[in-house]
């Protein structure tokens, strides 16, 4: 009788655990079909086929693109080459990337591996940009000044810390203190 009743329990047990799994999998769509859809305005942006980790759009249209990150469990579309950073202007009727020159001799380009960027404008309008990069499976902020008439990118700086997470964003307070993400 014990048995029996074991038995019982297990069953409801296990009925229970497929009923609640079966309600989580149809609440969260996880068998839907997606059907594909056709945008009429959208068209591929030569230039970043391969996609971007991060933009970041300045009051002006300028707009930049952090490409190439290197990432465990991710596919890399070149893994040979470093990353970059590539700038679009939205106010052209036909916009077009660019690849920003990255100027100074202070950043290790064969390691330069960038996630999420944000942007700071100074009350002089100096736009800065800063990059997190993932070196080596650590995390630092590369800290550029955006040279608009050259279009290329200074390296003022590196931060590093043992403290800083591994983080795919910041948000810049001013150019000297981050809320890091």
């Amino acid at each position: 009788m014990a048995k029996l009743l074991g038995l019982t329990l297990v069953g409801l047990v296990l009925a229970l655990y497929k009923n609640h799994r079966s309600s989580y999998q149809t609440r969260l769509n996880a068998f839907r079909e997606v059907t594909p859809v056709d945008l009429p305005n959208c068209t591929l942006v030569k230039g970043i086929e391969a996609g971007a980790e991060d933009l970041e759009i300045l009051p002006n249209g300028l707009t930049f693109f952090s490409t190439g990150l290197k990432y465990p469990g991710i596919k890399s579309f070149d893994p040979s080459k470093p990353g970059k950073i590539l700038l679009m202007d939205l106010n052209e009727k036909e916009p077009a990337v660019s690849e920003l020159a990255i100027m100074g001799n202070t950043l290790d380009m064969s390691s330069f591996n960038p996630h999420g960027i944000s942007t700071f404008i100074d009350e002089d309008n100096t736009v800065y940009l800063l990059v997190v990069s993932h070196p080596d499976s650590s995390s630092t902020v590369e800290v550029f000044k955006f040279q608009e008439e050259e279009r290329s990118l200074l390296h003022l700086k590196t931060i590093t810390h043992e403290l800083l997470p591994r983080s795919s964003a910041l948000t810049p307070l001013w150019i000297t203190s981050l809320w890091i993400l």
